[in-house]
């Protein structure tokens, strides 16, 4: 699991002009934690430490030690609200955890083994990811940062599924609690060449479909200038 520190003060001045001026002048980001037995609390988390660390994948599915005016707790993110157009986070949202219980995450799924992969050196495999996140449960001692899908062995034509992934000791995947009918496909392996060819007959009967769609519509306009000549 990946280490992740933040340090942050209590904000007083609410309401979004007082987070725009936090925002320009200040050079923090308005965020709130919430959760646990305490009560939710307006914070201004330092912008920097903040920028680097949501450049990487595992701040995302890690533990934060928040600290906040000298005081530390163990945070989540939840949200984080971005500008529409600008680089720039608006506001981001920290959950609380206890040690004592399990919280609900979703990790990235990371496919390796295709340097293994006969399928792919040998036989032209091409290998497809279906699903790029999943939903785990764990104590937050037990937070992985990612979850890796191994294809070195998938044969061409073959599919992987949720409960075909390894997961650490003491994670589930939430969604195979649920039942053996949300057990989805996350990676599947295909002939580069039939995939290719497969896009290239779906793209062609979508070019013929467009072009009979034109072709009816000019009949009809020839056959409405017809009648109107009659």
């Amino acid at each position: 699991m990946s280490e992740y520190t933040l340090t942050a003060s209590v904000r007083h001045d609410l309401g979004k002009g007082a987070s725009r001026r936090l925002r320009r002048a200040n050079e923090q980001v308005p965020a709130i934690i919430y959760g646990g037995e305490q009560a939710p609390q307006a914070i201004a988390v330092d912008k920097t430490i903040f920028y680097k660390s949501i450049e990487e994948e595992a701040f995302f599915s890690s533990l934060i030690n928040l600290e906040v005016e000298g005081k530390s707790q163990q945070v989540v993110v939840r949200d984080l609200q971005r500008h529409p157009y600008k680089p720039l986070v608006t506001h981001a949202d920290f959950m609380r955890v206890d040690a004592t219980h399990e919280i609900s995450m979703r990790v990235p799924l990371h496919v390796v083994g295709q340097d293994e992969s006969t399928a792919i050196k040998e036989q032209d495999g091409e290998p497809h990811q279906l699903a790029n996140d999943v939903e785990i449960s764990c104590l937050p001692k037990d937070l992985p940062d990612y979850l890796e899908v191994n294809i070195a062995e998938l044969e061409i034509g073959s599919t992987l599924h949720l409960s075909d992934i390894q997961v650490p000791a003491g994670v589930t995947l939430v969604e195979l609690s649920h039942g053996e009918d949300h057990d989805q496909a996350i990676v599947n392996l295909t002939k580069a060449k039939e995939m290719q060819a497969e896009e290239d007959e779906e793209a062609e009967d979508t070019t013929e479909a467009g072009g009979n769609d034109q072709a009816e519509e000019g009949d009809k306009g020839d056959d409405e200038e017809e009648d109107n000549k009659e």
